[in-house]
């Protein structure tokens, strides 16, 4: 049938979270080491507000959900509803980028796509509202992709925490007005 998607609603957090924690478990640790992935949890995860916002996708395939992910027009540039540091203001689509946020493929389904169509459909949905720049917090798994979609290293944010455990935390960056 192939790969479908819709807007996720408060409705899919069950399946969301299912989906996040199967990303998270299997494929971190292809590229983290055990204390990274446990610390990933502080860091990652569902922020309510991009599913109360409708920029939260879904992508299906026969129903089941393969993938997850969106944009923001707020502020913040990661993180789920537990993460510190939050600022949900919303951007200003002539100054401030727009955020690919919260991106997670099952691991059955990777390397099909889906990641690039969660990309494709949060740019569009962005410049539609007049942002000319999207920014992300990429993880280590999530680099090679972003790379390939046009998407440029900015800065490491990653810093260690209190027992000196540092989780990849890399700003990447892609100008709208030259897609």
């Amino acid at each position: 049938m192939g790969l479908t998607h819709r807007i996720a609603t408060r409705d899919d957090i069950s399946e969301i979270n299912g989906l996040m924690k199967a990303s998270m478990s299997r494929l971190l640790p292809e590229v983290l080491s055990p204390a990274q992935v446990e610390k990933s949890n502080a860091s990652m995860g569902l922020d309510t507000q991009l599913l109360d916002d409708g920029t939260y996708f879904l992508v299906l395939e026969d129903d089941a959900a393969v993938g997850c992910g969106g944009w923001s027009r707020r502020r913040t540039l990661y993180g789920g509803n537990h993460t510190a540091g939050r600022d949900d203001a919303l951007a200003d689509p002539a100054t401030e980028a727009a955020k690919i946020r919260a991106m997670y493929t099952h691991p059955d389904h990777v390397r099909r796509g889906i990641g690039r169509m969660i990309i494709e459909l949060g740019e569009t949905a962005a410049k539609a509202e007049g942002f000319k720049t999207m920014e992300l917090g990429a993880t280590a798994s999530g680099i090679l992709l972003y790379e390939k979609c046009g998407y440029q290293v900015i800065q490491d944010l990653a810093e260690p925490d209190e027992d000196g455990i540092v989780v990849p935390i890399i700003l990447m960056r892609k100008r709208l007005d030259c897609v």
